[in-house]
């Protein structure tokens, strides 16, 4: 199982965000590229970076913060998302030295956009999908669709996405732990790995993911405000997702 570490950036500062709302916002560290370095320094091997003004405004916002990141940590593997809607914005983030890039409300208004990044740019093409109460959220989670996560993540087999993350609108941020239930259902729905975001609280939550029985596993989980409060060990952390 993979970890990443999140920085979510606002106005050029790493934050997190309480149930996604920008009014509700945590200032952990003014330097995104510290705030990478330092997460390469404990041991990740994967980062996962959204930029929360692009998501909302529909175009990269914090360009300069991700650009630092990349610099900072040298060939780690860097995630991105947020405002990212055309196949031009990808190739960009791509020849920048982006691994993968993350297509949330592009996958819901243009599920065939994504579809052709997934062949045109093979195994780097990642479907965000963010839930409230099993419903897809848009627009930086200011809009809930109609659409439901299962259906809307199976419009993707087989089309060559490379992950889905899928986060639980209501418990980011809250420290409430994962939706363990919600998450393992969308990863037996399909074939696709599934990465699971939002609540993550304690390394029981990494635990819970890989003691799934006959159920499919999560591939990876998305840690945030539990790793910037000091609630998780990265090194605990890490031997459980690799054991």
């Amino acid at each position: 199982m993979i970890l990443y570490p999140a920085i979510d950036l606002k106005d050029g500062q790493c934050v997190r965000l309480l149930h996604g709302d920008m009014d509700r916002v945590t200032v952990f560290n003014n330097s995104p590229a510290d705030q990478a370095a330092r997460f390469k320094a404990a041991g990740f091997r994967h980062l996962h970076v959204v930029d929360l003004n692009g998501a909302i405004e529909g175009a990269t916002a914090n360009r300069p913060a991700v650009e630092a990141i990349l610099a900072a940590v040298g060939g780690m593997p860097v995630q991105l998302g947020g405002g990212i809607r055309t196949l031009e914005n990808i190739e960009t983030w791509l020849d920048a030295g982006i691994a993968r890039v993350i297509l949330g409300t592009i996958a819901l208004r243009d599920p065939q956009l994504v579809k052709q990044a997934a062949k045109e740019f093979d195994g780097r093409i990642v479907v965000g999908i963010d839930a409230r109460d099993g419903m897809v959220a848009t627009e930086g989670w200011v809009e809930t669709s109609t659409v439901s996560a299962i259906d809307l993540a199976r419009k993707f087999e087989d089309a060559g996405v490379a992950a889905i993350v899928f986060t639980d609108i209501a418990r980011d941020g809250a420290l409430t732990g994962l939706n363990i239930e919600a998450t393992l259902a969308l990863a037996g729905a399909v074939d696709i790995p599934v990465i699971a975001s939002g609540g993550l609280a304690s390394v029981q939550d990494i635990r819970d993911l890989k003691s799934t029985r006959e159920r499919r596993p999560a591939s990876g989980a998305i840690l945030g405000r539990a790793l910037y409060l000091g609630k998780i060990d990265p090194a605990e952390a890490l031997a459980i997702a690799d054991a």
